[in-house]
């Protein structure tokens, strides 16, 4: 059987896939043009983010057995059309929810103590302690949307802090010992903190707006680790401005390309021009999940799920 390799990920994906059988051929540069013409020869592919699967594709890959994507999601994928055809879809959340648990974690402690802002005056030979007082995360309701392996890896990392924390999700019964399930409205009214930890769908698109924000009871802090898409930006700066919401710590952007490997190429919206200067907002190029770690535990994800269905092959 044979797998093509569209993008480039930790080496043992390869090599434990040549180990199992898998003859693994590589292609990083050839547009999707050129990969749709010599896909039907493949069994397999795997891919990050490099582009799309869209029906066009699925039609050209006549033989194609699974695609497995490096990463947590699979919205660059047409699943519907794919699952239709018998593909096997294989995603690897569980490889990098460690790592968006504890950046999401090292946001939110950041935007409360006002680190970047204090590192940046302190460089400049500003010596500001009192402008730079912080707040502490005990005693704070935190609350994730969106309660899956990303939204219970943050929730285990705040075991060791004297909060409480709720979630809301849209499946049933999947709260834990970890995080209280709770309503929508329950939610709204009970939050400091808004941590969004949902999968890009057209249910998500835009979730984060301007009626949403305005029915939190309090004013509160945000953090989207999840999908930048999910929140509608200028809803976003509006809130900043009113106070509404707090504080941001924003690794995903609306502006995103689908690849995630860039931002806009047009020029730059008005809204992105108010985050890069709002001291109250930091801004990560979409690594929440990119650690050494996360890198090896994605492939090794990949690899065992592979393994555990060939046997249906």
């Amino acid at each position: 059987m044979k797998i093509l390799h569209l993008d480039t990920n930790h080496r043992l994906l390869i090599d434990q896939l040549y180990a199992m059988g898998y003859q693994n051929d590589e292609d990083y540069t050839s547009s999707k043009q050129a990969i749709e013409a010599k896909i039907q020869n493949y069994d397999g592919v795997i891919l990050r983010s490099r582009f799309s699967i869209d029906k066009q594709f699925l039609d050209a890959a006549k033989n194609l057995k699974f695609i497995g994507r490096v990463g947590a999601g699979l919205e660059n994928i047409d699943c519907d059309y794919a699952q239709q055809k018998g593909i096997h879809l294989i995603a690897a959340p569980e490889g990098n929810r460690n790592a968006v648990g504890e950046h999401a974690l090292g946001m939110l402690l950041s935007l409360f103590n006002k680190l970047n802002k204090a590192d940046r005056e302190v460089r400049s030979g500003k010596w500001l302690r009192e402008d730079n007082r912080g707040i502490e995360l005990d005693g704070k309701t935190v609350g994730l949307i969106g309660y899956g392996n990303m939204g219970k890896a943050f929730a285990k990392k705040l075991r060791g802090f004297e909060v409480e924390v709720i979630c809301y999700d849209i499946k049933a019964n999947v709260g834990d010992d970890n995080a209280k399930q709770v309503s929508l409205k329950e939610f709204q009214d009970q939050v400091d903190v808004v941590s969004l930890h949902t999968p890009q769908t057209p249910l998500t698109l835009g979730i984060v707006n301007a009626d949403f924000i305005n029915a939190f009871k309090k004013p509160f802090w945000f953090i989207n680790t999840a999908r930048g898409k999910s929140v509608v930006t200028k809803d976003l700066v509006a809130a900043l401005k009113s106070k509404k919401i707090l504080g941001a710590g924003l690794d995903v952007l609306e502006y995103e390309k689908s690849s995630f490997e860039d931002l806009f190429t047009s020029e730059m919206p008005q809204a992105f021009k108010y985050l890069i200067q709002a001291e109250n907002v930091l801004l990560t190029p979409h690594v929440a999940g990119w650690t050494i770690e996360s890198k090896e535990k994605l492939a090794q994800t990949i690899v065992d799920k592979i393994k555990a269905i060939s046997k249906s092959y």
